[in-house]
């Protein structure tokens, strides 16, 4: 049994080493191939410099213009390089970048870059500026969208259908060509960044589809299809910027954000759907069906959707939003419209927004000159109690620290002796001097004058003398 015993502790003394060594080898494997797929990703986005200029005139680029400093930007870094591996990996055209806008201020400033990180699509004499969310999904989409040509070709039914499912909204110029083609290509060239823009023949369309007149720019959207009027709907690139949205949205901070481009007020439901009420459904519900009954009436001037909480509102207006609760924002203004009554039907929704519309509803908010103040003060307010709240430390030492300081000096400043009287004591003792000075000045002067004519007279006695020597 010792036998036994000493045979597997050597047995096991011998494999420890090189279970270590297999695990050592493991970890050197692991940590080559990280660093070989970190330095394959990074390969896909090129550091631009001042030859990017004369450079990149037949190419298309996605360039990311940070700043070193920017908390913003070292979030979009990682984010970054996805998207270059993925646009590399799909054979897309689109080449990526970054560059140092504050190393290369002057060029960043030609593309009009005025914020960090602005990110740029670079095609021929166009720049094309992304403003949707900083994910890698939505850039992509956004790269290639814009990348490609901007009114894309429908040529059959199937390919026609494949489109409407994939797409919530879909602008489609059917017909040949024609001046309103040439305005529909501008407008597409203008706002590809925002959506797709496709042509078809009346062929390709769906049979459910008719259109009473050709050439016609369509939108189809919210299961219908409208199509434009130029003599009611204006310019077709202000119709295009205010449909591009479906009628009835979920909202956040970012969609506000984006709505606000169209122009239009944004009626919205706020509710809690952690916690749905029945009221909550109800408000929810009544915008759903005002959006698509009303859109006649309304549709040119408002958008409607709801938004989950009332934080982001809250923030937004510098007071407290009840939940749930109907509320009108002008994103132009910042003003918003309340109503008087609690909500509960078609028609009291309809006619608080009809009084939004003819300007007879109460306005709040506003961008005057003491909302200004007020929102400065506000802005200020919030963002100590937010790091008050994530870190009370880091807020004690950030504002405690400074207005520590701020008080000693103050009361060193408030209970130091005046210093008044000594200065009158010395400047008097001064003057004091200054006089003795001068009385002693004035003496010896005139002992001078004194003893001059003695001198004289004794040498003018002095000569009879000598003449009687003589």
């Amino acid at each position: 049994m010792r036998t036994d015993h000493s045979v597997s502790s050597s047995i096991s003394c011998l494999l420890f080493p090189l279970e270590a060594m297999a695990e050592v080898r493991a970890s050197v494997i692991c940590g080559v191939l990280a660093a070989f797929l970190s330095s394959a990703v990074f390969a896909f986005v090129e550091d631009l410099d001042e030859t990017f200029k004369d450079t990149r005139a037949n190419d298309i680029w996605l360039v990311d213009f940070y700043a070193p400093w920017c908390g913003y930007c070292k979030k979009l870094e990682p984010v970054w390089y996805d998207v270059g591996a993925e646009l590399k990996r799909s054979g897309s055209p689109v080449r990526v970048g970054k560059m140092d806008a504050t190393a290369y201020s002057g060029m960043a400033s030609e593309f009009g870059v005025r914020g960090y990180p602005t990110i740029k699509l670079l095609k021929g004499d166009l720049a094309y500026s992304y403003k949707g969310p900083r994910t890698k999904d939505d850039i992509v989409e956004f790269a290639n969208r814009v990348a490609g040509p901007a009114v894309r070709a429908l040529p059959s039914k199937q390919m026609f259908e494949h489109m409407l499912k994939r797409h919530d909204v879909l602008f489609v110029y059917v017909g040949a060509e024609s001046p309103l083609k040439e305005k529909y290509n501008d407008a597409a060239s203008e706002l590809i960044v925002y959506t797709y823009f496709f042509s078809a023949s009346e062929e390709a369309l769906p049979e459910s589809v008719s259109l009473s007149e050709l050439p016609a720019v369509v939108v189809f959207k919210d299961g219908s299809h409208f199509t434009y009027d130029e003599y009611e709907d204006g310019s077709l690139s202000s119709w295009v910027n205010r449909e591009r949205f479906q009628g009835y949205l979920h909202i956040d901070g970012f969609t506000l954000y984006e709505l606000g481009e169209t122009g239009k007020l944004v009626a919205i439901a706020i509710i809690d759907e952690k916690d749905p009420t029945e009221q909550s459904g109800r408000l929810k519900t009544l915008m759903q069906r005002v959006a698509k009954e009303y859109r006649e009436q309304f549709n040119r001037d408002f958008q409607f959707g709801h938004m989950d909480g009332n934080d982001y509102i809250n923030g937004l207006i510098m007071g407290e939003v009840t939940v749930p609760s109907v509320i009108i924002l002008n994103t132009s203004n910042e003003q918003y419209f309340m109503p008087s009554e609690l909500i509960e039907s078609t028609d009291q929704l309809v006619q608080f927004i009809s009084s939004v519309l003819n300007g007879s509803a109460q306005a709040y908010g506003g961008d005057g000159f003491i909302q200004r103040i007020k929102r400065v003060a506000f802005d200020a307010r919030s963002t100590i109690m937010s790091v008050f709240r994530s870190s009370p430390l880091l807020g004690c030492f950030l504002f405690g620290l400074p207005l520590g300081v701020i008080s000693l000096m103050c009361y060193g400043i408030c209970t130091a002796e005046s210093d008044d009287g000594l200065d009158e004591k010395r400047e008097g003792l001064t003057d004091e001097e200054e006089e003795e000075d001068d009385e002693e000045e004035e003496q010896q002067r005139q002992a001078a004058e004194l003893e001059g004519p003695e001198e004289e007279d004794d040498a003018g006695e002095k000569d009879p003398e000598e003449k009687k020597t003589d």
